[in-house]
């Protein structure tokens, strides 16, 4: 033990951190498709997708050796099922983006939730109730781990995705994910048929203006609803810590949670 972690669970953070990396690298992958020779040198972007390939398998290969080395074999399955969930989360978030129109996409609250853990909570998640088995606490303190470490991610990410329509400078020309949080919101809020009107106004010469949408969803419910939506998942993150006795490790966790809800 060293500053009460065991080296096993400083081993599973870094396991944890290779894995996420590994897939920071693969989503960097550009489609060539979509590319034009006044982008650049084609067999340029060519090398580098492959060289990114092979990157994020090596430190995916890294983690599958570490994760053996744990001899653990409950940490083994949560950690292939936490990157079984990422694929998946990923995969949705590509499909979405794929179509023709991905400015029409009408996904609820619900089914954003849904996506956004599987594609950034449920490795934190499961990361946190790994560590709890390591140390070999029951399932209840390995739940409370998972909760967490799920609601934590859930914050964080909705903090995320607020930062455009919450910066006190935001350039003209900065654009947003259509199906990040506080638009899914909006769209939720103000109904279907006005969004989409919304959109239309907002289009001049068949491109988006997002500097009149962003005002337009500011206008709205939408963003603050975000904000307290992120409170929320901060204070289920909160009350799972309440579990765990006082320390230094909690208090610094609990500072965590603090960083991604306060609003100001």
């Amino acid at each position: 033990m060293k500053s009460g972690i065991s080296d096993n669970q400083r081993s599973l953070a870094e396991i944890t951190e290779l894995i996420h990396t590994a897939l920071l690298v693969h989503r960097g992958i550009v489609n060539l498709s979509e590319l034009q020779s006044s982008d650049g040198p084609l067999k340029d972007m060519h090398f580098g997708n492959k060289i990114a390939i092979l990157s994020g398998d090596f430190l995916l290969a890294n983690a599958c050796n570490g994760l053996a080395l744990l001899q653990n074999t409950k940490v083994v399955e949560l950690l292939a099922s936490a990157l079984r969930d990422l694929v998946q989360g990923v995969y949705h978030e590509n499909s979405i983006s794929a179509k023709e129109d991905p400015i029409t996409n009408d996904i609820g609250i619900s089914t954003w939730k849904e996506q956004t853990f599987l594609s950034h909570g449920a490795l934190l998640a499961k990361s946190c109730q790994a560590a709890m088995e390591l140390a070999k606490h029951d399932a209840e303190v390995q739940d409370m781990a998972f909760q967490y470490g799920k609601h934590m991610a859930m914050s964080h990410k909705i903090n995320s995705d607020l930062q455009p329509f919450i910066k006190e400078k935001t350039s003209d020309s900065t654009t947003f994910n259509l199906n990040s949080a506080p638009v899914v919101l909006h769209q939720e809020i103000l109904g279907r048929d006005l969004w989409i009107k919304q959109i239309v106004e907002a289009q001049e010469k068949g491109r988006l203006d997002y500097a009149k949408l962003r005002e337009a969803i500011k206008a709205g419910k939408g963003v603050t609803s975000a904000i307290d939506l992120c409170r929320y998942h901060g204070n289920k993150a909160l009350a799972a810590l309440e579990s765990f006795p006082p320390s230094e490790a909690r208090s610094a966790l609990e500072n965590i949670v603090f960083a991604v809800t306060r609003f100001s």
